[in-house]
């Protein structure tokens, strides 16, 4: 997979997407012993929100790496328009930005440090992300000893 600005490095980086929004969703999920207060209020206002915030900044970054897969594998603007319910023009405008950057390998932030991982070793990145997807199995399907690695060109 040398090419990680074609559709397999878009497919890959839409992988790592949704892979850091369901870890932040995950840690979620428990309710720290010293959470709540006696009453069951938070004892640190604003932090479920914060994490609520993490998480819906995640879910758009996993929603824009896909339509950048879904373009690089030749979806019209109309269709993106359609499937998100939108014009095709707003759509573009508010997508293509994305698609521009991927395209051109733009380098990301400092926090972004895994679409440089994926860019600079996506043969490695991919095999991290089998093994996180083994990992959170959940025993209905079998995934298949390369989960992500293995559908990738």
């Amino acid at each position: 997979m040398a090419d990680t600005t074609g559709g397999a490095g878009a497919r890959l980086l839409l992988a790592y997407e949704a892979y850091e929004l369901s870890e932040l969703a995950r840690a979620a999920v428990p309710v720290g012993p010293r959470e709540l207060r006696p009453d069951g209020t938070p004892r640190v206002p604003g932090a479920a929100l914060a994490d609520a915030a993490h998480v819906l900044a995640a879910a758009r970054r996993l929603l824009e790496a896909a339509v950048v897969y879904e373009r690089l594998g030749g979806a019209a603007w109309q269709l993106v328009g359609d499937v998100l319910g939108v014009p095709a023009h707003t759509a573009s405008e508010r997508y293509a930005p994305a698609e521009a950057r991927f395209r051109a390998g733009t380098p990301e932030a400092p926090e972004r440090w895994w679409r440089a991982h994926v860019r600079r070793a996506p043969g490695e990145a991919a095999r991290d992300l089998d093994d996180w997807v083994l990992r959170h199995a959940d025993g209905e399907a079998d995934p298949g000893p390369a989960p992500v690695s293995g559908g990738l060109p």
